[in-house]
Order: structure tokens, then C-alpha cells, then sequence
């Protein structure tokens, strides 16, 4: 394997193991794309591993896919996510010999994160995301409003955060909760917001005082 020695195709191994590996998260794929990344890594690891130190780089990429299946599982919010992902992204870098390869495969490993949203556009969704996506079904058994056309009507009007926004939540309208989010500004529990548009469901919020200096 000392084709692998080559920055260039560590590029690639790494780009397609954790296109795949990212995919088996987003998709359904019957296991096919965790088998496919799973390979493809084991192959990096194998050939830039030794003793045991490496050891502890394969504790640590495990631990960033396992933070980011607890995020898509319990949290949703997407900022566990970003850690494990970080974690994976320093454990690949770690063991490679050159600073020269580190960053190859370090954008291998940011493109191929990219390059899996695109399976999204082909395969089933998995339902690990719905939270993060505001694709969860909202009953008002659980104190929320059915999506409907009222939606249009909450524009303008302010309200409060019952939940913290990373960056999706729960806000209170008039005393009708609603899923919505806030871009990228983190809010936290209780803070006064204004509807500033909604595109279809989806209820874009923005922190009152934000909102007030923008007009």
C-alpha cells in the first residue's frame, strides 16, 4: 500500500470514506454507504497507524461518530455534530507524515462532509435529522399549532422563546407555540423575538431587539 504514501490519494481515500460514512447518517442506504466509508478509513488508518498511540486517533474518530449519531438521535440541534466532527477531522491529521498531506486530507475530509449532503437529492432521508430539518411532526397533543395557512399571519408579531434556539426551537405566540428558527443567531429560553418571515412552514425569528434595529 505504498501508493498510499501518495498525498494526492490520501486525499481521495479520505474524501470518499467520509463522503460515505457522512451519507450513511443522512440516508438510507441499507448499511452500504457505512460499509463503503468504513473501508475506505480502515485502509487510512492501517497504512499510517503504528503502535500504540494509534490507538487513541481511532478512539478519537470513533468518539466524533458517535457525537454526531447522539446529536441526530437525542439533541438534533447540530452542535454536537460540529464537535464530532472536529474531533474525526484532527484524527485523521494527526498521523499523516507531512504537514503537507495533513491539510490534503483535511479538505479530503471537509469536501466529502459537503459531498454527502448531495445524496440527499437522491436517497430516502433518514428521520435521525428531523429536528434539525423542522420536519418533526408536531401534534397539538403536544401544545402546538397543525401547519396551516395562518402561518402568513405571524409576520410582524413578537413573542417569546420557550426553548433555546441552536438554532431551532420552540416560541410562543399570543399563547399558540410554533416550531420555528432563528438563522444563525443563537437565542436562549425566554427571550423576546419577532417573526421576521415564513417561507411555506417554516417560521424564521429574530431576536426582538435585533429585529427592531434592522427596520
Amino acid at each position: 500500500m505504498e501508493w498510499l504514501a501518495n498525498p494526492s490519494v490520501g486525499f481521495m481515500v479520505v474524501f470518499l470514506g467520509t463522503m460515505f460514512l457522512i451519507s450513511e447518517f443522512l440516508v438510507k442506504s441499507k448499511s452500504l454507504f457505512f460499509i463503503l466509508g468504513t473501508a475506505f478509513m480502515v485502509l487510512f488508518f492501517s497504512y499510517h497507524l503504528e503502535g500504540a498511540a494509534g490507538i487513541w486517533v481511532l478512539v478519537l474518530y470513533a468518539a466524533g461518530l458517535g457525537l454526531i449519531l447522539l446529536d441526530g438521535k437525542l439533541i438534533g440541534d447540530g452542535t454536537v455534530s460540529i464537535v464530532g466532527l472536529l474531533l474525526m477531522g484532527v484524527s485523521i491529521a494527526v498521523p499523516t507524515p507531512t504537514i503537507i498531506y495533513g491539510v490534503l486530507v483535511i479538505f479530503g475530509f471537509l469536501a466529502g462532509a459537503i459531498a454527502a449532503m448531495f445524496f440527499l437529492k437522491v436517497f430516502p432521508r433518514r428521520d435521525l435529522w428531523s429536528k434539525l430539518m423542522l420536519k418533526d411532526s408536531l401534534t397539538s397533543e403536544q401544545g402546538y399549532n397543525s401547519i396551516n395557512q395562518t402561518y402568513g399571519g405571524l409576520v410582524g408579531k413578537t413573542g417569546t422563546t420557550v426553548t433555546p434556539f441552536r438554532p431551532t426551537g420552540t416560541i410562543d405566540i399570543e399563547g399558540e407555540r410554533y416550531s420555528a428558527t432563528s438563522g444563525d443567531q443563537w437565542l436562549n429560553a425566554e427571550e423576546e423575538i419577532e417573526v421576521t418571515s415564513v417561507d411555506g412552514t417554516r417560521i424564521r425569528v429574530k431576536r426582538l431587539e435585533t429585529a427592531v434595529k434592522e427596520q
